[in-house]
């Protein structure tokens, strides 16, 4: 999961960042003849009040020392005054930069989740930088901020019991298929197993591939729709699904095909014609299969 949400992160950053850059250049003063310590103080604070999942809020002079207490979200405050933070990457690239900038997740020391800092160098009169204001948020909140989910919105939800609906009916067919596939060797009792037929092998084989390749799909769309549990690269999901589920569609067929053609060779030779059409059908199904992973796997590497 947090692999996932770092890799998230990765696409709505510049999203993120313009966020936090119109939050900070609407709050706080910049490029004034006369900054103080209490104003941008005051700012900050309410910055933290409008931010409900805020973590920390501090302000750092010109060569990264804090002159600030940490507000944290709760209310409280840390006395942190005089520590040094030029070694921070929130401080040294607003530095360098000189402008808004939002780092990189990191571990926070406050609670050891993962937090995204965003920092905002204070201009005085003169164009110089005399403080650095910055804001510690949670990594799931700058996602929620920044790319909020469509399952947070009313037809969102509505949407999202349809599909763990559809999810509930797909699953009990995989399990009534599981349950046909085994149902031909229970009949015989488990002591009798030299009476069961090829026949049975097979139509068992096939419902088994069946339910294995239909059980993928609820997964797949449990995990993305109901959990939204999206991946950097959602269409990459898809064609894995979609060569899952065909790959045992194919699958099951072929075994189709191949006890057909046994059947026919024994008691009906004239209907042989029958099982070869199946067989074509499979290797249309293997071409077009191998014509889309090339098409998709050349269409990712761009």
């Amino acid at each position: 999961m947090v692999v996932q949400e770092i890799q998230q992160y990765s696409e709505i950053r510049p999203k993120a960042r313009a966020y936090f850059c119109y939050l900070f250049q609407k709050n706080l003063p910049n490029h004034l003849p006369s900054v103080s310590v209490e104003t941008i103080t005051a700012r900050l604070l309410k910055i933290r009040g409008d931010l409900k999942g805020l973590e920390a809020a501090y302000l750092l002079d010109a060569k990264g020392v804090q002159v600030t207490p940490t507000y944290l979200k709760s209310g409280k405050k840390e006395e942190d005054v005089g520590g040094n933070r030029s070694t921070r990457a929130y401080y040294y690239r607003a530095m360098k930069e000189r402008r808004c900038t939002i780092t990189d997740p990191y571990p926070s020391l406050l609670n050891d989740e993962l937090t995204v800092t965003a920092s905002e160098p204070i201009f005085d009169e003169h164009g110089e930088i005399v403080y650095v204001a910055c804001i510690d948020l949670p990594l799931t909140e700058v996602l929620r901020i920044a790319h909020p989910l469509a399952s947070e919105t009313a037809a969102g939800r509505f949407f999202k019991i349809i599909y763990a609906v559809f999810s509930v009916a797909l699953a009990f067919v995989a399990l009534l298929l599981f349950v046909k596939g085994i149902e031909s060797f229970l009949a015989y009792g488990l002591g009798h197993y030299e009476r069961i037929e090829i026949k049975d092998i097979f139509e068992a084989t096939i419902l088994l591939t069946l339910s294995l390749a239909t059980f993928d799909l609820v997964k797949t769309l449990f995990e993305e729709e109901v959990l939204g549990r999206n991946k950097k690269d959602p269409t990459s999901d898809i064609h894995k699904t979609m060569v899952r589920f065909l790959g045992s569609i194919i699958i099951a067929l072929s075994i189709e095909a191949l006890m057909l053609v046994f059947k026919f060779a024994m008691t009906a030779p004239e209907m042989l014609l029958n099982a070869i059409y199946i067989i074509g059908g499979v290797s249309v199904l293997l071409v077009s299969l191998a014509v889309y992973i090339r098409f998709t796997h050349d269409k990712e590497r761009l």
